[in-house]
């Protein structure tokens, strides 16, 4: 296909055929973006693949081609398309400038789709923002190939990451308002959103197949191809017991003595699942050492994926997991171990927070919440009382 062409089909608002009906805004982190329309440094969108960073772009772009800026100057592509693999993202713009005759001094907004299948592209981006008139947002699959190790963006980007559909996301992606009077069917709709998790696309039409598609396209195209691994098969079923794990203190040693590697391809290979934002990890608070050498606690990306491993059993971790998610990357979190009993999180800033999914805290687990020193404390014990975590959110 002529490159032209390819640019035109990727971007049909040129041609003033462009609709995001059917669409569902995810508000917050569509009025972050807005506000960095005309802000000068790149903006990254990283998280889970099919989590909606696409979406999110599309719907900026609608947004901006009503809001007055030129059509012409708003360009969409995926850096995936086989089409573009032997172009340099500045031979990709300089097409896009000769579709519409404009010169470099000429203001343009670029969107820049799953940006790691180009080589160098640290480097690439910084001679693009240095010596052009351009806008970018950019989108990453991966945390770990985001990592600038040579600095090329040091001071040029700002980084958001997309996460699944929160409790009240997930309500209002499936059209349902629960009235004041009406928060007794909270449990019972949670428990939904515990099986079905909060990838957008599953929410809408709920299938196990397309969560377990989800997970072989992560472990196929963005750790066993990306790393050159040849074992498929051990990579899924290490994330099989990864998730049979979650919720719990993870012990790097024993998963290497059941999948037979060594305990420093076990290391790596959690490293993968990590950087693809499959799992997330929770270190325990403590001194430096502590930390360092304290075994850490495992929590799943999305309660739907969770659910796909566990079924209906323990439905505590699931609700502890859930207030993992809303916690991260709002404060920085650490699990307490003390004296073979465990409270749940405390953030940098001293707040102590224990999950109880309607049950109660006791026994000496309550001497060590009530006796620990923290700036504030709270038991989440309802999902009436997940509002709590509202007060934490940036």
């Amino acid at each position: 296909m002529d490159i032209q062409e390819l640019l035109f089909q990727y971007n049909p608002w040129w041609v003033g055929t462009f609709s995001t009906e059917g669409f569902i805004n995810r508000t917050s982190y569509f009025e972050k973006l807005k506000k960095q329309i005309d802000s000068k440094p790149i903006i990254f969108l990283t998280g889970l693949r099919r989590v909606g960073k696409t979406t999110l772009m599309k719907i900026l772009i609608d947004y901006m081609t009503k809001s007055g800026i030129d059509r012409n100057h708003i360009f969409y592509v995926s850096l995936d398309d086989y089409s573009l693999s032997k172009m340099l993202l500045s031979e990709i713009l300089i097409e896009y400038r000769k579709i519409h005759k404009l010169s470099f001094d000429e203001k343009i907004y670029v969107f820049f789709d799953e940006i790691t299948y180009k080589d160098d592209y640290h480097q690439q981006l910084k001679n693009i923002y240095d010596n052009q008139n351009v806008k970018l947002f950019v989108t990453s699959s991966s945390s770990s190939l985001l990592r600038d190790k040579k600095a090329f963006l040091t001071g040029r980007a700002l980084t958001y990451e997309v996460k699944p559909l929160d409790f009240n996301e997930y309500l209002k992606f499936k059209g349902i308002e629960i009235k004041g009077s009406e928060t007794y069917l909270l449990d019972s709709y949670f428990r939904d959103y515990m099986k079905e998790g909060g990838m957008p696309e599953n929410v809408l039409e709920p299938s196990r197949e397309y969560l377990m598609s989800l997970i072989d396209d992560i472990i196929q195209k963005d750790i066993t191809a990306f790393n050159g691994l040849r074992n498929h098969q051990i990579v899924r079923e290490y994330y099989t017991l990864l998730m049979e794990r979650s919720g719990k203190q993870l012990s790097i040693n024993k998963i290497a003595n059941i999948l037979k590697l060594s305990v420093d391809t076990a290391r790596r290979y959690l490293g993968y699942f990590e950087d693809t934002f499959l799992v997330h990890l929770l270190p325990r608070y403590g001194k430096t050492n502590e930390r360092l050498l304290s075994a850490k606690k495992l929590y799943a990306c999305d309660l739907g994926i969770k659910h796909l491993f566990i079924g209906d059993r323990d439905l505590g971790s699931y609700f502890e997991n859930y207030i993992y998610l809303k916690m991260r990357n709002n404060k920085e979190l650490f699990y307490v171990y003390e004296n073979g009993y465990e409270i749940d999180f405390i953030t940098d800033d001293k707040i102590l927070i224990e999950s109880k999914y309607n049950s109660e805290i006791k026994g000496k687990q309550k001497i060590l919440f009530d006796e620990f020193d923290a700036k504030e404390k709270y038991v989440i014990d309802s999902v009436k009382k997940l509002k709590i975590l509202e007060n934490f959110e940036k």
